[in-house]
């Protein structure tokens, strides 16, 4: 058997266990997987002994708004930055200038992708502009999902927003009828518009501009409320529901009620609410500023166990790359400063180092960021898993060495604004990403060229619907 390449004495992990093997590649797919790979062939050979072969993590929510903001980031650089953290596959939600609510937005923002992106990915619609052709239009070119806001748009971001933001439960009802003709996932921000506006005029009468202030204008019951609503709506509508960036304890156990009685919903987490608290607010400032807000110890236990329980689908970044300047508008007005903060580059690493501090399974932590969103989105087994037919999207990762983040090894233009990870260290380290059978990035370095990501599309009929 020839091939294009062959990858020696990895410990490869498979869905169920993780076993040393060899594996062969050609033409960007997995074509051979042996335990004695005599007879196979390779244009180059890859020695990985002593690592692990992981199939490349799947970011189910991120965020480059290209062609909106170039400075803060596009296509081209922050799927760098994906490549160098072993994300393979990224999931693009709609927010741009303008934003992807029509075909034509979506086709534009694809065809910029398509040019530009150095891993693959997928892009949202969003579907409030409640036009059944436009959202057709977005199915047909292949839309990964929709994606909704609960929240009205931010003050003059209107423009970025439009067609994404929902806060009225009439108009909400419409978007998840239509979105539910298509069968695709719709993810939706869930906090409750009118409570989180009360809080937050409360805190501006009292002059509050202090980062802390940020975190109690959407205590944890604007999310869970939100939740609630959401869920209750959808049990005579059946629309695909996915749950975004659930960050405490009361959301979660919204969640729990609603499928304990027979809800399809997922929901997904990110790692900051993992690895920090309110505490690191102090530390990090505006650059800890996100929505949902980054809450106490006792959250962070409950989303662990959710996790654990099965309860939450997925570990996804909500990358959002901004400017210093952006961020430091806090110090001046806290509610001017833009929310969110880059972590595409440390999505792998923090979860394997949870593996390899045996919190999780290895085969658990690829679950959470890889196998779990594929299935959800209904791009498995094309993705998301090493497995003979699938696309060769691998990471040869170094369970032995230590990655410390700093600075100047980031790829993402919004370094600067990575003050969360800076310092921080994790077992393991991404050596090698490989996408469709191309490396990208290998030894710190981006190896691979504009347009080596590919356009992913869902199947529709693949959509898992029970977990």
């Amino acid at each position: 058997m020839q091939v294009d390449t062959l990858i020696k004495n990895a410990r490869v992990a498979l869905e169920t266990d993780v076993s040393e093997m060899d594996v062969g590649l050609r033409d960007g797919r997995i074509i051979a997987l042996a335990a004695d790979s005599t007879g196979i062939s390779a244009d180059e050979t890859i020695d990985a002994a002593g690592k692990l072969l992981l199939p490349g993590a799947i970011d189910i929510h991120f965020h480059c708004r290209a062609p909106a903001y170039p400075q803060r980031g596009d296509f081209a650089t922050e799927t760098r930055a994906a490549a160098a953290g072993g994300v393979t596959t990224v999931f693009e939600m709609p927010i741009s200038k303008p934003c992807c609510a029509t075909g034509d937005v979506f086709r534009m923002r694809k065809a910029l992708g398509e040019r530009d992106a150095y891993v693959n990915f997928g892009l949202y619609g969003a579907p409030g502009l409640l036009d059944r052709g436009e959202i057709d239009d977005m199915v047909s070119e292949g839309a990964i999902g929709f994606k909704i806001f609960m929240t009205a748009a931010p003050k003059g971001r209107d423009d970025e927003f439009e067609g994404l933001c929902l806060p009225q439960a009439p108009e909400l009802y419409q978007a998840l009828n239509l979105v539910a003709e298509t069968g695709l996932v719709c993810a939706v921000h869930a906090e409750n518009n009118q409570l989180l506006e009360w809080h937050t005029a409360q805190l501006i009468q009292a002059n509050r501009n202090d980062v802390p202030a940020h975190g109690e204008s959407r205590p944890p019951h604007v999310e869970a409320l939100a939740i609630a609503t959401l869920l209750a709506l959808n049990e005579s509508i059946g629309a695909n529901l996915h749950i975004a960036h659930v960050s405490g304890a009361e959301a979660l156990a919204v969640i729990r009620r609603f499928k304990a009685t027979g809800s399809t919903v997922s929901a997904e987490t990110c790692p900051h609410y993992l690895f920090f608290t309110e505490a690191d607010l102090e530390r990090c400032g505006p650059y800890a500023k996100i929505n949902p807000p980054l809450r106490k110890e006792a959250d962070q236990a409950a989303i662990w166990d959710g996790l654990l329980d099965g309860t939450l689908l997925a570990i996804t970044t909500d990358h959002s790359p901004f400017l210093v300047e952006e961020k430091e508008r806090a110090r001046e007005d806290l509610w001017a400063a833009p929310p969110g903060a880059p972590g595409v580059e440390e999505l792998l690493l923090g979860v394997m180092h949870e593996a390899l501090s045996k919190r999780i399974s290895v085969n658990k932590a690829i679950e959470l960021v890889a196998t779990n969103g594929a299935k959800r989105f209904g791009v498995y087994p094309e993705r998301g898993v090493i497995a003979v037919g699938a696309a060769a999207d691998l990471v040869i990762y170094d369970p032995e060495a230590e990655t410390t983040i700093h600075r100047d090894m980031l790829f993402t233009q919004a370094r600067d604004c990575d003050k969360l990870y800076d310092g921080m260290s994790f077992k393991g380290k991404v050596e090698r990403t490989i996408v469709n059978g191309k490396t990208v990035f290998h030894d710190g370095d981006i190896v691979g060229a504009p347009g080596d990501g590919q356009f992913v599309r869902p199947d529709a009929a693949r959509v898992q619907q029970v977990f």
